[in-house]
């Protein structure tokens, strides 16, 4: 299937994609911010950058895009019909970084979440997203992934552990 706009229009419009202070970023860092959390953004010492570090907790967290990050199972996890071999590279780039940089994180004693942006679509997402990054932030545990499959049921710590690989 042909692209609807022309090249310099599309390379235009994914320029315009921005990789920090996005909307699912906002929304979450607002939440945690109202139940008394402070943190620090994209710190320049921390490897990959995470969106938010919480020191006191040990912790960093990552607000992933489906898309970009390629979110298994997750139905906005799509990929472009043109030039399919560009974007398989691309997405297996991303992967490839993001674990290597929680590999790098966990090593370095950091615990690290990363909330899909489909767990952060609706305000009771964001809720119920928020109540587990909370749990999990007093609960200890090295690593939790949040998305919207995962707040369908009650959250099961022990998967979370089996989730770590």
């Amino acid at each position: 299937m042909a692209d609807i706009v022309d090249r310099q229009t599309r390379s235009r419009m994914m320029s315009g994609i921005r990789g920090k202070d996005t909307k699912p970023e906002m929304v979450l860092r607002r939440a945690l911010h109202a139940r008394g959390f402070r943190y620090r953004l994209h710190g320049k010492g921390v490897p990959g950058r995470p969106d938010l570090i919480l020191a006191k907790h040990r912790a960093v967290i990552f607000v992933h895009g489906c898309f970009w990050h390629r979110h298994q199972g997750c139905r906005y996890a799509t990929t472009p019909a043109t030039r399919p071999e560009f974007w398989a590279e691309k997405f297996a780039a991303n992967v490839l970084r993001d674990r290597s940089v929680r590999d790098a994180l966990l090593a370095d004693g950091w615990r690290v979440a990363t909330i899909w942006e489909c767990a952060l679509r609706k305000p009771e997402q964001v809720m119920a997203t928020c109540a587990v990054l909370v749990s999990w932030l007093k609960n200890g545990s090295p690593s939790i992934e949040i998305g919207q499959v995962d707040l369908a049921a009650p959250y099961d710590w022990s998967s979370a552990a089996s989730n770590l690989g």
